[in-house]
């Protein structure tokens, strides 16, 4: 059973570095308060009173929980410890720089409650890397991520597609990257330019030109498919519009409040536009989850079709996969996958 998560922002709390692309406060709605242990037991009677039965997993977003002060870790996971003892919680994740753990502190960190770690990765291109302001090399990222899972940690990679001197082919491989040094789980961040930051000042200059939304949907369909096939889930795609992100803040870039639905809409979409042929009656099937995915966002995947002559009716399937569509023409009925049956070039992007 999928656990609920209780989320905690530390708002840049412990980064050593402020890279150019940050303003956390803006994208976690956060003062940089941390919570006192107050503050978080009052949240997790709250959020226990709703789950039900499912499990309540703690999750520190934000900031860089490794670079804390051993201190402060050890004040925010204490008031935690009774609870997982006594199964009132499940488990906790932290988030941090790759070139701000290592094994001991993984231990540390595991004999403590965390079961997963989020590593900012954001590219494996070094010259993007350094761009950037990271502070690190590509190589931190693979020792965090051997590491991490060397200790029995999960570990997930957060990608930030379009960062400066990014390219499709540099954001792929970066992909490819993370994925072959055995990260559980992505999440796939393209860049904003958020105001106050270094990145604004350079778009303001003309110094930096960011990805559209329609290049941002085009390039994250692709990364999302590969991960897809490499069976390594993305569990979010772009930033999420709650904690005070809003457009006042965001001047350019690849942003929309339900941007994994724009991205997953549109590999649907090729799906039908390849196999449903102009001029026909369908009736295609889905499984529930994916029925909006499937029609699109305001429909526009069926507008889209009815523009090629194509008559669809939408209907769920619960036998189906999350990534499958049924065909039904007059004369067959065919399952297609946007896994397999697809097939992009990163050149396109």
């Amino acid at each position: 059973m999928k656990p609920v998560t209780v989320p905690f922002f530390i708002s840049h709390q412990g980064c050593p570095h402020t890279c150019v692309f940050c303003d956390q406060r803006t994208i976690s709605g956060a003062s940089g308060q941390l919570p006192t242990p107050e503050m978080i037991r009052a949240r997790i009677e709250l959020w226990r009173s709703t789950a039900g039965i499912r499990p309540l997993e703690i999750a520190f977003f934000g900031g860089t929980f490794t670079a804390l002060s051993m201190e402060t870790q050890a004040d925010l996971l204490l008031p935690l410890q009774p609870l997982l003892e006594n199964g009132t919680l499940d488990s906790v994740r932290i988030s941090t720089r790759p070139d701000c753990i290592d094994a001991g502190h993984v231990t540390w960190l595991s004999n403590r409650g965390v079961r997963t770690i989020e590593l900012g990765v954001q590219s494996m291109d070094d010259r993007v890397l350094a761009a950037s302001g990271r502070g690190h090399a590509a190589a931190a990222s693979l020792n965090a991520i051997d590491c991490i899972k060397s200790n029995g940690v999960k570990v997930g990679a957060q990608l930030m597609p379009g960062l400066p001197g990014d390219t499709p082919a540099s954001s792929l491989n970066s992909l490819e990257q993370v994925i072959s040094a055995g990260a559980d789980f992505l999440r796939i961040y393209p860049t904003v330019v958020l105001e106050g930051t270094e990145l604004a000042r350079r778009y303001v200059a003309g110094e930096f030109t960011p990805l559209s939304l329609d290049r941002g949907v085009q390039l994250c369909k692709l990364l999302l498919q590969y991960a897809m096939q490499a069976g390594v889930p993305v569990v979010r795609i772009g930033l999420q519009a709650d904690y005070g992100l809003d457009e006042e803040h965001i001047l350019a870039g690849c942003w929309h409040p339900a941007l994994g639905q724009l991205v997953r809409s549109q590999l649907f979409a090729d799906l039908l536009c390849r196999f449903v042929p102009p001029g026909q009656s369908v009736t295609v099937y889905c499984h529930p989850a994916r029925l909006s995915d499937v029609v699109g966002m305001k429909r526009s995947n069926l507008l889209s079709q009815a523009g090629r002559g194509v008559q669809v009716q939408v209907v769920p399937d619960a036998a189906l996969k999350k990534e499958e569509i049924a065909v039904n023409t007059h004369d067959a009925s065919t399952i297609y996958s946007i896994v397999t049956d697809l097939h992009y070039s990163i050149h396109e992007v």
